[in-house]
């Protein structure tokens, strides 16, 4: 979507495997392709040097997001690149994206917006058939991040080329049940409150809604070009996605986040109780450290691409990859 201005975006331990951070060399940077629609997806490999490792496909959240986790839309916070970066420090191979019809994948679809949960889907399985092919992997991870999770979970049902899952800030509930606690724990949004809810519960049924009469502040929220997405993504419940799901399974959640809640974690490690669940104290939603309630302070994050990751972040991704890599 490339006007979707959507929110998107207890410590629980757990006995792991320390992956501690080893010298691999110079980390080795390819561009690489799998095949779109109408032209190429590209992306960036990040490998720790001669030796592969398990190779992870990073796949964004929502609206505009690039390869590096950065959006036109104000978000500079590098948090995929960052993520890739440390990942390769500890032995791994990640993949990091651009989706169809953005930026260097803009000719994979004329039209970003006219795109469903469905298609990103088919990307992905583009992705890990290619990347099977290129590096000799058995299976490929998928890292999803915020909605980038649901497409993950969705991508991994009857997929035997995904070794498993890691869920990052992803919702545990339909998108739709997201949306609306979003806007309504903003006060200041209590003039339109109404509106919002009316739009949210036809586009679950799956009716589009007029924006003419709304107010100005929801008529990016529900542009009509975005509004065949927003009907794919409101279908999916990840609770329902997960529950035959067999691959191991990471769901990492800060608990500074002000855009996906810990209960949402606790849904998704509900419904998949084989799941490893790893909550970070002070984490936010770009995977940034943040040691107050100050929102002000959360969002400054957002921009901050010199901020490094939150400590334990990439350590719990690489922790649950290397423990499982061994059995595929």
């Amino acid at each position: 979507m490339t006007i979707m201005t959507k929110l998107n975006s207890l410590l629980f331990i757990i006995p792991l495997l320390t992956v501690a951070i080893q010298a691999h060399g110079e980390p080795v940077e390819t561009y690489v392709e799998a095949a779109g629609p109408t032209g190429p997806l590209k992306g960036v490999m990040l490998s720790p040097g001669a030796q592969p490792g398990p190779v992870a496909l990073i796949i964004p959240g929502s609206g505009p997001t690039d390869r590096d986790g950065n959006s036109p839309l104000g978000i500079r916070a590098s948090t995929y690149k960052l993520l890739a970066q440390d990942l390769a420090a500890r032995g791994m191979t990640t993949v990091r994206i651009d989706k169809r019809g953005m930026f260097a994948s803009a000719a994979a679809t004329p039209n970003a917006n006219a795109v469903t949960i469905a298609d990103y889907v088919n990307d992905v399985n583009a992705w890990v058939a290619g990347l099977q092919k290129r590096t000799g992997a058995a299976c490929i991870w998928l890292i999803g991040h915020s909605e980038g999770g649901l497409v993950a979970m969705a991508a991994s049902k009857n997929q035997p080329g995904v070794c498993g899952l890691v869920l990052v800030a992803a919702a545990g509930r339909p998108l739709g049940e997201v949306l609306r606690e979003q806007i309504k724990a903003n006060p200041a949004n209590g003039p339109f409150v109404g509106q919002a809810m009316s739009a949210i519960d036809s586009l679950e049924q799956g009716r589009r809604v007029d924006t003419a009469s709304m107010h100005p502040a929801l008529q990016g929220l529900f542009a009509p070009q975005v509004q065949g997405f927003l009907i794919s993504e409101f279908s999916y419940d990840p609770r329902r996605l997960l529950a035959d799901e067999q691959k191991p399974v990471l769901v990492l959640q800060g608990k500074r986040d002000i855009q996906v809640s810990e209960a949402d974690a606790h849904q998704l490690k509900q419904a998949a109780p084989h799941a490893t669940l790893v909550l970070l104290p002070d984490v936010n939603h770009v995977l940034k450290a943040v040691v107050s309630d100050d929102r002000r302070a959360n969002l400054a994050t957002y921009t901050d691409p010199s901020l490094p990751l939150a400590p334990d972040v990439g350590s719990s991704v690489a922790d649950v990859i290397m423990r499982n890599s061994n059995i595929h």
